[in-house]
């Protein structure tokens, strides 16, 4: 372990991407310097790392699986204090800027790195003990308690990861789960203008949400972000009905009023500062923090392939609701 006389040695790298090799795959390091974690995005903090000299001379640092593994036991870290698990495009951005606007508070993403572990045994590349091993020394490494300020770590994990729930619940019995979601006609009329990778067939296996190849067959992009929100929406309600350490919000434009439960949830202790912080930055975009935050309300018919998902949705606000 290190000293505040000695800090470890890894107190500025993070584990950063898996490269593909004859065997098993490695791992390449990112040196952060004193770059904090509390981007609205993981990408965002990586894209500023990248031209540090360390990152991006002719000689980079890569190790083996098992060292990253090895290596995650010496460090100090903090624990995981919430999963953040979401549906798209129901305000996780925005909760994830909030929580990061305290610099006590770790706030990881959607990490590349970690989807790519989870995901792993799906391309045949190691086993799923090996695996979920290296997840979760992946993560303590990117919850390094590298200012001794650290008090806190909040994962927000990508939208398909909720299908990763039996997983990720093993991994970690005891850590709040957050679960996001809104409207699913409202999720799919915002992927219409910027469509995410889980709305666009192939860009994540159709194994991954458990989809046959007939079930796909004739959908355009509108359907197929349906079917998908059905698979969240159906396992988000049987999460629901029976893990207790977990909590519900619904997507509202007022920031706060999704942030106010979750803070009581998890017992968060902040300042009159803190909060006042949390309340000013609400007033803003959440993927564009120089934009006030604007949204034009839209009601049309919704469509017969929106059905069934608007059906669990409902089902799953009749749960919130009666908590």
């Amino acid at each position: 372990m290190s000293t505040s006389s000695q800090p470890h040695p890894l107190r500025h790298w993070i584990p950063d991407k898996l490269l593909p090799t004859n065997t098993q795959p490695n791992c390449r390091w990112l040196y952060l310097a004193d770059q904090p974690l509390n981007a609205p995005f993981f990408g965002d903090t990586r894209q500023q790392c990248l031209s540090h000299p360390y990152n991006s001379g002719a000689m980079a640092v890569e190790s083996s699986l098992d060292w990253l593994i090895d290596m995650a036991q010496t460090i100090p870290a903090v624990a995981p204090s919430a999963f953040i698990f979401h549906v798209s495009r129901c305000g996780s951005t925005l909760l994830s800027q909030l929580l990061g606007l305290n610099d006590r508070h770790i706030v990881l993403s959607e990490v590349p790195l970690l989807d790519t572990l989870l995901r792993l045994p799906h391309g045949g590349q190691t086993g799923a003990d090996q695996s979920e091993r290296a997840f979760r020394a992946a993560l303590r490494l990117l919850s390094h308690k590298r200012t001794g300020r650290e008090t806190h770590v909040f994962i927000k994990m990508d939208s398909w990861h909720i299908l990763a729930y039996e997983t990720i619940r093993q991994l970690y019995p005891t850590t709040p789960f957050i679960f996001l979601y809104r409207s699913p006609d409202a999720v799919v009329r915002s992927q219409r203008r910027r469509r995410g990778m889980q709305a666009i067939p192939g860009l994540i296996p159709a194994t991954f949400f458990g989809f046959a190849p007939e079930q796909l067959a004739g959908m355009d992009l509108d359907a197929y972000m349906a079917a998908v929100l059905e698979r969240y929406f159906d396992t988000f309600l049987t999460v629901a009905g029976r893990d207790t350490n977990c909590l519900l919000i619904n997507y509202q434009e007022n920031g706060m009023a999704m942030m106010d439960p979750l803070i009581r949830f998890l017992d968060l202790q902040l300042t009159e500062a803190d909060y006042a912080a949390m309340v000013q930055r609400c007033r803003y975009h959440g993927k564009y923090p120089d934009q006030v935050f604007s949204e034009e309300t839209i009601e049309d018919e919704t469509p017969d392939y929106l059905q069934p998902a608007l059906a669990l949705f409902r089902q799953v606000e009749k749960i919130r609701q009666s908590r």
